[in-house]
């Protein structure tokens, strides 16, 4: 049985779509290999990393309620 034949979307090879490819089915295997390793290696964040995001977060987030809705004497 024949394999549909697709055309990648990033580096515009041609690659048959078999079952079970990682990925997205418009991408070929060497580029889905590709974004998988960058997924990989993104950084994870501590607790103590998310609280100070977030404190920071909801500071941006009032500042702006503020500057939005303050009202002008």
């Amino acid at each position: 049985m024949a394999y549909p034949k697709k055309i990648c979307a990033i580096c515009g090879d041609e690659f048959e779509l078999k079952p079970g490819k990682p990925g997205f089915a418009n991408h070929c295997p060497s580029c889905s290999e590709e974004e998988a390793e960058k997924a990989e290696n993104k950084r994870h964040m501590d607790a103590d990393e998310r609280r100070t995001q977030s404190e920071a977060n909801e500071a941006r987030r009032k500042a702006m309620r503020d500057l939005l809705y303050r009202k002008d004497s």
